[in-house]
């Protein structure tokens, strides 16, 4: 079985890096004006599901600087998984958009397919600009934290992941209350900005 691991391991890695390289693929303006208007759809009825099951979100997105919502879906096989994903910033401030990509991989054992939605919400212009900017990634020692912080805030659906950034993780049928994020890496798409 450790011999098993030892070669799935770094060919599952490659699986996921080659998808990720796939859709980043040049694209025409016009595909480029659909894909946006297609992230930006998503990201509206994901705000929309997120208002309607938790309507406490509405006030702490009215408050915050800029949030980000993401489209992932992954691919879990044996002991490695990978997921990927698009996603758009927005300044509260200034309305700027900012499309982006994310790439995830999930050490651990399991089998299966799962679509999700992730809202970041960022409380200081400070956290939403070092995440547009910089990108960011989620590692397992940020989701330790997470998870520790879940567990302290109680009822509270919203997961303190940084200094300044509360995220929610849905799926089709509601919340999730286990973040289960790790070796995540969020960037602008260079195709769509």
């Amino acid at each position: 079985m450790r011999l098993f691991r030892i070669f799935m391991t770094p060919l599952l890695v490659a699986l996921g890096l080659g998808l990720q390289a796939c859709t980043t693929a040049p694209m025409s303006e016009y595909q480029a004006d659909e894909q946006r208007a297609s992230i930006r759809q998503m990201a509206n009825e994901t705000i929309a599901q997120l208002y309607q099951q938790y309507p406490a979100a509405r006030r702490q997105m009215q408050r915050s600087a800029g949030y980000a919502v993401f489209s992932n879906f992954g691919l879990k096989v044996l002991f490695m998984g990978s997921a990927t994903g698009e996603g758009l910033a927005v300044n509260h401030a200034t309305r700027r958009e900012t499309f982006m990509r994310m790439v995830e991989l999930q050490p651990g054992y399991g089998f299966g397919v799962q679509r999700f939605r992730l809202v970041f919400v960022f409380e200081t212009p400070q956290a939403f600009d070092q995440f547009v900017d910089s990108g960011w990634e989620f590692g397992a020692n940020a989701m330790a934290s997470a998870q520790t912080r879940t567990q302290q805030m109680g009822n509270q659906l919203g997961v303190s992941v940084s200094p300044g950034v509360l995220m929610y993780q849905l799926s089709d049928q509601g919340a999730i209350v286990g973040v289960s994020i790790t070796g995540a890496k969020y960037y602008p798409d260079p195709n769509l900005n």
